[in-house]
């Protein structure tokens, strides 16, 4: 026993009064899988999940606690000395959502269990975790529409269009937003959703070409693939399987796939219509670099608000969002359009940048770091790259679509690789909260 590491030793026993009452232990479980649940429905990744859970059952005196976490199912064990039976429990994550002022209400709950300051009961835990499950959307459905047309109306106007071209991208986007709800309450799955939100932009893209307008309706139906593609899921998955969440990790990626697929599907479905009809559709158009720097600057600006107000964060954390997005925003156009280097390269550096700053905000604020770095990566997203491996497909030229398809896959891995790099270098200068030791690598997964 000398011989092992200090933190691999076995706890000793706690001799415990006749009369203290602790905790009821399946109550303290229940509540840590409840919480869980939400973090793990919000998009974090497995490790943070894992870590708050060994947070919640250490703040209650349950030391001898060994979580599990998948991508469905959540699963805890309390073995309360070497020669007691093990007690398990588990619960299942049937619903996600993307709701970070939620996220953030969690995250709070979980600084005060772990507070030394005051102690928080359960009773008062699963009174504050009704409230929170209770919480409206703090934007109604017309704010979220709104945004969600504007988000591509900044995109198209980050890719070289007008006025105009916005305009269109706007109400494309629009369109699009309301079929995916009507989707949605009809009881469809996700993977129709998207599937219907991609074809409305497309179809405002081909119009725009039939009408032989002098505009750009690359950036139209490139503007309006910015707010579908799963950015966040992407990194979440990456970010599980660089950790060791293999299976998390590639459940998270067979989804983004299946998401992936339902947007090409539905663009395709469009394009290829088009092509019957003589549309002429230009697969150079998007690979002409527009350099309007103060215009640029202020549209990914504007896309990473509309960005943050989908995600339903706060309105205290939409503005460091907005500001890490231009900055990111900066970093690629530098290396991508002024130095002329790879786009793969800017876009990982840039992606670095926003992780960076979004993990040491989030650390400083003792809370997650998605809402300050998923909506950030937006102007990044490979939306151009998917619209022209799909127009190239629709026009029969596989190579090129294929080649273009992994590019974007390739700018995708770029943007979760950068961004978990930079959250890792965050960990180098700033403590994670309420942790008493830095944990070594190692380490990590295990929650010491």
């Amino acid at each position: 026993m000398l011989r092992l590491p200090v933190g691999e030793r076995p706890v000793p026993e706690a001799a415990r009064k006749e009369d203290e009452a602790g905790p009821s232990v399946p109550r303290v479980l229940d509540l840590t899988l409840r919480i869980g649940e939400l973090l793990l429905a919000g998009g974090e990744g497995a490790e943070d999940v894992e870590a708050a859970m060994f947070a919640i059952c250490r703040s209650y005196g349950l030391d001898r606690v060994e979580p599990t976490v998948t991508f469905t199912l959540l699963s805890v064990t309390y073995q309360p000395s070497l020669v007691d039976d093990p007690i398990t429990a588990n619960r299942t994550v049937r619903r996600r959502g993307t709701d970070y002022t939620r996220l953030a209400a969690v995250y709070t709950l979980l600084a005060d269990l772990n507070a030394r300051a005051h102690e928080v009961t359960t009773e008062e835990a699963y009174r504050r975790l009704a409230e929170i499950r209770r919480n409206r959307h703090p934007y109604p459905g017309w704010v979220l529409t709104s945004a969600a047309g504007v988000l591509a109306g900044a995109a198209s106007v980050l890719l070289g269009g007008g006025l105009t071209v916005f305009l269109v991208a706007a109400l494309g986007a629009v369109l699009g937003d309301r079929l995916a709800w009507l989707c949605a309450g009809r009881g469809l799955p996700e993977f129709y959703q998207f599937l219907v939100a991609a074809m409305p932009p497309a179809a405002m893209g081909v119009l725009l070409t039939m009408l032989h307008a002098d505009l750009r309706p690359s950036a139209v139906i490139t503007g309006g693939l910015f707010a579908l593609i799963p950015g966040r899921a992407l990194v979440a998955a990456v970010q599980d399987g660089l950790t060791g969440f293999y299976i998390t990790a590639s459940a998270r990626l067979l989804e983004v796939a299946y998401f992936f697929v339902a947007i090409v599907v539905g663009v395709l479905s469009v394009l290829y219509i088009a092509v019957q009809f003589d549309a002429q559709l230009n697969p150079e158009g998007a690979l002409q670099a527009v350099e309007r720097p103060v215009v640029q600057i202020l549209a990914s600006m504007v896309l990473c608000a509309t960005f943050a107000i989908l995600l339903q964060q706060s309105r205290a954390t939409v503005l460091f969002a907005t500001l890490n997005g231009g900055v990111a925003w900066v970093i690629y156009a530098s290396i991508a359009v002024t130095a002329e280097g790879s786009t793969v390269m800017a876009t990982a550096v840039a992606a670095g940048l926003v992780g960076l700053f979004g993990q040491l905000i989030a650390r400083y604020e003792h809370t997650s770091s998605l809402p300050y770095v998923t909506a950030a990566i937006g102007p990044l997203l490979p939306g151009s790259a998917t619209y022209f491996g799909v127009l190239a497909i629709a026009q029969n030229n596989l190579d090129q679509g294929f080649a273009s398809l992994a590019k974007a896959a390739a700018l995708a891995l770029a943007i979760a690789i950068g961004v978990n790099l930079g959250g890792e270098l965050a960990r180098l200068f700033m403590q994670a909260p309420g942790a008493a030791a830095a944990r070594r690598a190692a380490k990590r997964t295990r929650g010491f």
